[in-house]
C-alpha cells in the first residue's frame, strides 16, 4: 500500500500520551471560502492516515482543524482555544504529515516526516 498525502498525530504533552478521540475536520480551500472535505478522530495512538490517494487530493490549500476544547472537556481540564486550526499548502507528489503537540494551553506543529 502507497503512503497517504496526509496524515497528522497529535500528542497531548499535558499527559504524555497520544490524543485519543479527538475530533479533526479537514477543509480545502476554494476561492475565498472553506469547504468541509472529511470528518474523523484520532485512533488509539492519537494518529490520522487520511484516505487520499495523489489523485483525489490536488495541489491547493488545506486546513486541519482540531476541537480541542471537545477533546479536553471528555479529560475533565479546561482549555484557552476551542480549536485548533492548522493550515497548510499541497504540491503534487508530496507526502504531508503534520504532527500537533497539544496542552490546554498551548501547541506546537510542525511538518514531520
Amino acid at each position: 500500500m502507497s503512503r497517504p498525502v496526509l496524515s497528522t498525530h497529535v500528542l497531548d504533552t499535558t499527559s504524555g500520551s497520544p490524543a485519543v478521540g479527538l475530533f479533526v475536520d479537514l477543509y480545502k480551500q476554494r476561492d475565498e471560502s472553506w469547504t468541509l472535505w472529511h470528518s474523523t478522530t484520532t485512533s488509539g495512538d492519537g494518529r490520522v492516515q487520511f484516505p487520499f490517494s495523489q489523485d483525489s487530493m490536488a495541489p491547493g490549500t488545506y486546513k486541519l482543524k482540531f476541537n480541542v476544547e471537545d477533546y479536553f472537556k471528555k479529560n475533565d481540564k479546561a482549555t484557552l482555544y476551542p480549536f485548533v486550526e492548522i493550515v497548510f499548502k499541497v504540491s503534487e507528489g508530496a507526502h504531508y504529515h503534520i504532527p500537533l503537540l497539544l496542552s490546554p494551553y498551548g501547541y506546537t506543529t510542525y511538518r514531520g516526516s
